[in-house]
């Protein structure tokens, strides 16, 4: 689905209240160049966000699931760059492709949104389609953390994933 400016301006700001509410802060700023992805910067565990250079607005779930995924102890001093130097940095991408695909359903928003054409290293077509058909890339990761279940794990009274147990991690 193509959604029109509109749409993803109402799309954005409900992924924004959704973040806050799950106490992933937000804040609006300037950051210019100053990061990897255009108009998104994670700073001490915080989505830092200049509307101005936003080229993908979906791209703050995706920045938001790797806040989310990491222990609560280091979410505070979680950084961009420092992303990049954790030594799980490879399994914590992945879960925080679940994690984001995830948010996409508790939305009810095309997972499109986040995964779209110019992200990914051009996997974005195989990341949905993979999920469509509950082949889900992080999700045993996610699992072994005690964010979501699924396969043997759902008992009755439990929602498989995308449902999430808990949005950050403990």
């Amino acid at each position: 689905m193509v959604y029109n400016e509109h749409e993803e301006k109402v799309i954005f700001e409900r992924c924004i209240t959704f973040l806050n509410s799950i106490g992933i802060q937000t804040i609006f700023r300037i950051i210019g160049d100053d990061s990897f992805l255009p108009g998104f910067l994670i700073e001490n565990g915080t989505v830092i966000i200049d509307k101005d250079t936003v080229q993908y607005p979906g791209d703050i779930l995706h920045e938001a699931g790797h806040i989310a995924i990491v222990s609560s102890a280091d979410r505070a001093q979680l950084t961009e760059k420092a992303i990049i130097k954790r030594k799980d940095r490879e399994a914590e991408e992945v879960m925080a492709i679940a994690w984001s695909y995830a948010a996409c359903m508790h939305l009810e928003i095309d997972p499109a949104f986040v995964f779209h054409n110019e992200g990914y290293r051009g996997g974005s077509r195989s990341i949905i389609e993979s999920c469509d058909k509950n082949e889900y890339i992080g999700l045993f990761m996610l699992q072994s953390i005690g964010m979501a279940i699924g396969g043997s794990q759902v008992v009755s009274k439990t929602m498989p994933f995308p449902f999430m147990i808990r949005w950050l991690r403990n």
